[in-house]
């Protein structure tokens, strides 16, 4: 099985990954990466740090724009992709294995907040 049938998508293009432990796994989607061209720049935030749905917690630059990241559920940050941050270029190659942002520990009900969620089909359906 393939990660983009496990992973659900917000409609800001961020992905969500549950890592069956009580954690998930949070990027950028493929399409969202595609829009943005070459990556230049990824600002990640503190571990520790905690963030309701829908907040910006992350900020990216690439050539063509610089676009905010926002949570898909309410969080608490465990870890960061702190290569990605020396070589946000990478990101360009690879979204989901190793292009992943934050891994975090959710802090408020996740199934209730993954409602407005899509399965990846629906979202490259909604995008395309």
């Amino acid at each position: 099985m393939g990660i983009t049938e496990k992973i659900l998508c917000s409609s800001t293009h961020e992905y969500l990954l549950d890592n069956e432990n009580g954690t998930f796994t949070i990027g950028l989607t493929d399409y969202a990466v595609e829009q943005l061209g070459d990556i230049v720049f990824l600002e990640l935030p503190e571990v520790g740090s905690e963030y309701k749905k829908g907040e910006s917690f992350a900020a990216i630059e690439s050539v063509k724009a610089a676009s905010e990241i926002y949570m898909p559920i309410s969080g608490k940050i465990l870890e960061i992709n702190e290569p990605l941050v020396e070589t946000p270029e990478e990101l360009n190659q690879d979204v989901y294995e190793n292009g992943w942002l934050v891994k975090v520990e959710a802090t408020a009900d996740a199934a209730t907040e993954m409602n407005d969620l899509m399965e990846y089909e629906d979202y490259k359906e909604s995008v395309h």
